[in-house]
């Protein structure tokens, strides 16, 4: 994904970027069980992306968002109304058990779709302007948000 900018060169992003991977690598994973009408196996990826998620989330929303909202509120906004849409449809699987609602799938996949999508903006966008915006003091306030919730996958 996005190589271009040298925002990778920085610990946190490159974190970050590695979780989207991982999430990426999840959905597929997600598409084969829809197509097998595996709606256990899909609620059992659903719960890894939302655990690979937790802390990703936490680190843009605490760290990164804040410290660009000034500068581009209504896109930050935006990317934060999507975490809320995806957030919903991964959590009707949270519980441990297969969401009984039968158009569940269908929406899961709507709402990875969404989170393909949310991803290329982000690491297209949100990354490269971090990069290019962000003093030390909000290097730092990202950091901190990232040591207070750790991460979800190990490197």
């Amino acid at each position: 994904m996005c190589e271009y900018c040298g925002c990778q060169a920085l610990e946190t992003i490159d974190e970050l970027t590695h979780e989207h991977d991982e999430v990426v690598r999840l959905i597929s994973h997600l598409r084969r069980a829809h197509q097998e009408r595996g709606a256990a196996r899909m609620a059992e990826v659903a719960r890894e992306i939302a655990r690979v998620l937790g802390p990703h989330t936490h680190v843009e929303e605490h760290g990164l968002f804040p410290a660009l909202a000034g500068e581009f509120p209504d896109r930050i906004a935006a990317l934060e109304a999507e975490h809320r849409r995806i957030e919903a449809v991964l959590a009707e699987a949270a519980d441990g058990a297969t969401p009984a609602d039968p158009s569940w799938p269908n929406r899961l996949m709507e709402a990875m779709a969404l989170l393909r999508n949310h991803i290329l903006k982000e690491q297209d966008g949100v990354f490269p302007a971090a990069l290019a915006n962000l003093s030390t003091e909000q290097w730092e306030a990202v950091e901190a948000a990232r040591a207070a919730v750790g991460g979800a996958l190990s490197r």
